[in-house]
């Protein structure tokens, strides 16, 4: 058991920054057969903590050792009284300084064992002097002692060892437990030990979190570590905090050790700087991404597919006299750990209009026709100071070729001009150019083109519409007019079948039957007459005719029958009309003109008059058996054959 303890204490002794005391060797001093070994020169400890001081003996055979004890007197004094005594075996004894009762203890309780070695507990700058070692026993059968002359020099300096702070890695979103040890390995009084925190530019106070109560782990009979946790869930926001652990000793003795919190996380990338620029200036753009550790910044331009800049942290792209050019996305890209981040900017470069030299005037028959091509961002707007002296023209506008250039096509009435003026504007300014006219004779697919292009004029497309409605609003009504006279027509076609139309007296009629002397005079016996030269138009109206004035006697002596040769039904004045002009009459004159009048309206009734055939076949047979006066209807052409 000795040999297990003293091998420890050497061990914490000589191996650990967290010693007790430092054990510089050891070195045996032997009088009359009484050895002790102690350490060789001074035994250096720290106020708060503990010291150990080594130490072996022997005695002679006739000697046998009860208790120890030691005392501790100035190195002038040549011999330690009772008044010196700051530890005694023996519990009982009271002479112990009241100082140092309770702060010492042997290494080894059990005295026959040869090991003399104390521990100090809560060691002050006071308990530096030193100290030597007295035996008590017996021997001969009578108590007795034994001085050991050699001494151990013990001094005590201030706190110089720290507590012991472990961190494990840290990353964001995570919770984590941080362990603060004290120094020392003493079994004395228990440390208090505190936690506190610091952020950037704050005043240190107490960190949130679940801090643990002290914990005390017994490595042997007399040594203890004392430790105590932290637990808290970590943010980006506890990178770069400082936390401190601090730990007080008996004696108000405290010591403290701070710890920088490296918290591994990233946040979204940041660009800053004027995104949209004039021509002429400088882009300066930065692109940065809060992170530990940092990330890795670079700039790239997609349409030229290449890095532009790239740093740690933070990178700045720098493009002096920028250009239209320089317009289009940039991409900044952001890699930490093994994550990569981007974020896309659209850099915008203003610049003035500027009118493209494909802008010109062309004249075409009477029409101007003029192309007014502008580039510029903001996109450029056009307009034509020759417009304030037209009533009617046509724009055309449209954006082409990219969104910073705009062309404009106007057309109006050519007054021999001899330039003409294009204004383009933006937010930036103005340009203006008198553009050239050149003069073409137009083709006939110009002709065509032009006309298409007139349809693009808003006036001309509201003419063509409402031409379009007043054509069918005419078309309505002349059908309606032609079913109108339809209807008409087939109410006299009705009349007809049922007798009741009247004979109307015909001067053309009776001079053309009195052609054969028989019924001259006719019109007159109707008591009509008609005018010389009067070819005015006259109603169509259909004739009763009285066949029985028709019938004669053949050469033989036979009375004719007539014959019904195939009915054909026709207007009696355009009948006659015809037979005068074969006759040469003036008559036939006359009713030439109603004859086109007439065309449309025989075409009528000429479906009525057929479907009234076979009643007049009828009518005339009933006559020839009757002898009675029938009237019925029939063409000239079958009365003159008659006739």
């Amino acid at each position: 058991m000795f040999v297990l303890i003293w091998a420890t204490l050497l061990f914490t002794v000589k191996g650990s920054n967290a010693d007790p005391g430092s054990f510089l060797g050891g070195k045996q001093h032997c009088l009359n057969g009484f050895c002790i070994t102690l350490s060789e020169g001074e035994i250096t400890a720290e106020a708060g903590l503990c010291v150990v001081i080594p130490c072996s003996f022997n005695t002679t055979y006739d000697f046998t050792p009860q208790h120890l004890v030691w005392h501790k007197c100035e190195p002038s004094k040549r011999r330690c009284d009772d008044s010196d005594i700051i530890f005694h075996s023996n519990k009982n004894n009271t002479k112990v300084q009241s100082g140092f009762k309770g702060r010492v203890s042997l290494m080894e309780p059990d005295v026959s064992q040869g090991n003399c070695s104390i521990i100090i507990n809560d060691v002050t700058e006071s308990d530096s002097g030193s100290y030597h070692l007295r035996v008590n026993g017996h021997q001969f059968g009578r108590d007795s002692g034994f001085n050991y002359s050699p001494r151990t020099i013990v001094s005590v300096k201030d706190l110089i060892q720290k507590p012991t702070v472990m961190i494990p890695p840290l990353t964001e979103g995570q919770q984590t437990t941080l362990t603060c040890t004290a120094p020392g390995l003493c079994s004395g009084s228990e440390p208090n030990i505190t936690w506190t925190w610091r952020g950037a530019g704050e005043k240190a106070s107490h960190i949130t979190g679940n801090i643990t109560a002290l914990k005390t782990e017994y490595l042997t009979a007399v040594t203890q570590r004392h430790s105590s946790t932290l637990m808290f869930n970590l943010s980006a926001e506890h990178h770069g905090t400082e936390v401190t652990c601090k730990v007080t000793f008996t004696n108000n003795i405290t010591t403290e050790e701070t710890v920088t919190l490296n918290v591994t996380y990233a946040k979204q990338v940041k660009i800053t700087g004027n995104t949209s620029v004039e021509e002429g200036e400088t882009l300066n753009l930065t692109c940065s991404v809060d992170s530990f550790p940092p990330s890795l910044i670079t700039w790239i331009k997609l349409s030229l597919n290449r890095n532009l800049n790239n740093d740690t942290r933070s990178a700045t792209l720098v493009i002096p006299n920028v250009t239209a050019e320089h317009s289009g996305p940039y991409i900044c890209t952001a890699k930490h750990l093994d994550n990569n981040w981007m974020e896309e900017v659209n850099i915008t470069v203003k610049f003035f209009p500027r009118i493209l030299s494909s802008s010109a005037c062309e004249g075409q028959s009477e029409v101007l026709i003029c192309v007014c091509i502008s580039e510029g961002f903001p996109l450029p707007t056009i307009k034509w100071p020759l417009l304030k002296n037209h009533a009617e023209y046509s724009v055309i506008t449209s954006t082409t070729v990219s969104n910073h250039t705009i062309n404009v096509t106007v057309s109006v009435k050519d007054r021999n001009y001899t330039t003409v003026e294009c204004v383009s504007s933006n937010d930036i300014g103005e340009a203006k150019k008198n553009l050239s006219i050149t003069r073409k004779e137009i083709k006939q697919e110009d002709l065509l083109k032009n006309f298409l292009l007139s349809f693009k004029l808003p006036q001309v497309i509201i003419a063509f519409f409402i031409g379009i409605l007043l054509s069918a609003t005419i078309f309505c009504l002349a059908r309606k007019c032609r079913r109108n006279k339809q209807k008409s027509s087939g109410n006299v076609a009705e009349t007809l079948e049922m007798g009741t139309i009247q004979a109307v007296p015909l001067i053309d009629a009776g001079q053309s039957v009195g052609n054969d002397g028989t019924h001259e005079g006719g019109a007159e016996a109707a008591g009509q007459s008609v005018p010389d030269g009067d070819v005015e138009p006259r109603e169509v109206e259909y004739s009763d005719i009285d066949f029985s004035l028709l019938k004669r006697k053949s050469p033989t002596g036979a009375e004719d029958t007539l014959e019904t040769p195939e009915t054909e039904y026709a207007e009696i004045q355009t009948k006659v009309t015809k037979e005068r002009q074969d006759n040469g009459e003036e008559d036939g004159e006359m009713l030439e003109g109603n004859e086109e009048e007439k065309e449309e309206e025989e075409e009528e009734e000429e479906e009525v008059m057929i479907e009234e055939d076979k009643e007049t076949k009828q009518c005339m047979s009933a006559e020839e058996e009757g002898g009675e006066d029938v009237a019925v209807y029939s063409n000239v052409k079958e009365i003159m054959g008659d006739v």
